[in-house]
């Protein structure tokens, strides 16, 4: 296990608001790393993704590196810009 793993599973079990609010701040991240990653691999910049989607530069940056309260259609753009699909689990 690695020292990050290892703090995190600690601070876990000795602080309940830490605890309470990680996995919400662990999936906030993950979908902001995720739109990143499906950008970067297109070979698009943030300012080509905004202009199509045709919003600023820093609305695609605030998605990407604070992933809070996106819109599902602001998603589904997003994807088919890319020449992507969204797709949604419930788990």
């Amino acid at each position: 296990m690695s020292d990050l793993k290892k703090y995190v599973s600690r601070r876990q079990r000795t602080d309940k608001e830490f605890a309470l609010g990680y996995e919400e701040g662990y999936q906030t991240f993950k979908i902001g790393a995720m739109l990143r990653l499906a950008r970067e691999e297109s070979g698009l910049t943030q300012a080509e993704i905004a202009e199509r989607l045709k919003t600023k530069k820093s609305a695609i940056s605030r998605m990407e590196n604070h992933a809070e309260d996106i819109k599902l259609s602001t998603l589904e753009n997003f994807a088919s810009v890319l020449g992507k699909k969204l797709k949604i689990s419930i788990g």
